[in-house]
């Protein structure tokens, strides 16, 4: 398993950064790798993504989500990962965007870019996009409902 944990605060009020996060179908706009991010429900996601050259698709689901504080998820078929971004107020117009995930690298390439940091310098470029983003444009939608955790097993965040 790897694990990546990054960071960063960005000048927006907390419930903005929040609120554009839920926006998953724009995160092709920040996110390196991601050709796009298909919403099915209010707790269920189909992913494209394509890394050096190879494309996957899987499937995650929303385990808790609670407004202005916190996202979690694990996938439910395909790449085998599982994770939360937290939301923290600095004050009233700045906040900090905290992502936690472990996944499970596939093949060797995978190995390899993760044992070298690929994964968290990657994370590190998304977030660094995501301020400008969401610094520049707002929000440009939200979702502020509640998905409460169930029990799970094995690692969870």
């Amino acid at each position: 398993m790897s694990t990546v944990q990054e960071s960063i605060d960005v000048a927006v009020p907390v419930s903005t950064a929040y609120n554009q996060w839920t926006q998953f179908e724009s995160f092709p706009e920040f996110m390196g790798g991601v050709e796009s991010v298909v919403q099915r429900d209010d707790t269920h996601l189909h992913w494209t993504t394509k890394v050096a050259g190879q494309t996957r698709e899987f499937d995650t689901e929303i385990t808790e989500q609670h407004p202005d504080e916190r996202i979690a998820w694990k996938t439910t078929e395909g790449v085998n990962h599982a994770g939360v971004v937290t939301f923290h107020r600095l004050n009233d117009t700045e906040s900090r965007v905290s992502v936690q995930f472990q996944w499970d690298p596939d093949s060797a390439t995978e190995k390899l870019g993760a044992a070298f940091g690929a994964d968290d310098a990657q994370v590190k470029k998304d977030l660094k996009r995501f301020k400008e983003f969401v610094e520049s444009h707002g929000a440009t939608g939200a979702w502020r409902g509640d998905v409460d955790s169930r029990p799970q097993t094995g690692d969870a965040f």
